[in-house]
């Protein structure tokens, strides 16, 4: 995969799989982590954060996903790719659709259980998704 742009910068943590370098919404390739609102999505951001701080994010766009947002491999200046750190902080899954299977090996025994709702999306079982959204909006009315 030959980067189509190559951006360096300070990175803004948006979630624990997407950051703004240079005003650019960016996606980390291959790896799906929880929502913010979604169990270990809090946990997974400032685990990303905790990465990038003080740190120069290299996003090799590769890219554009179905939201506008631009699809990166992410490294750090010593070459450390954040995908491959998320999935082996036990914070985000290999995707396989987009990744052919490149992070799979590094996830843990029962990550995919811990991260059900990633899992699930990963799988079509939306209805999961919604199962859970629904139980959090009667939650918030209670």
């Amino acid at each position: 995969m030959q980067p189509r742009e190559i951006l360096v910068a300070a990175a803004y943590v948006i979630d624990g799989d997407s950051l703004r370098i240079k005003k650019r919404e960016i996606r980390l390739f291959g790896v799906d982590a929880p929502e913010f609102n979604h169990p270990h999505g809090k946990t997974a951001k400032w685990a990303l954060f905790k990465l990038c701080k003080g740190e120069r994010v290299h996003a090799h766009i590769i890219a554009e996903d179905d939201h506008g947002r631009c699809v990166a491999r992410c490294t750090l200046d010593d070459g450390r790719d954040l995908s491959a750190e998320m999935v082996k902080l036990g914070l985000a899954l290999d995707w396989p659709k987009f990744s052919n299977g490149r992070y799979r090996a590094l996830e843990a025994d029962g990550l995919r259980r811990k991260l059900w709702l990633a899992d699930a999306r990963q799988k079509g079982r939306m209805h999961v998704w919604d199962a859970y959204e629904a139980r959090q909006r009667d939650r918030a009315k209670n």
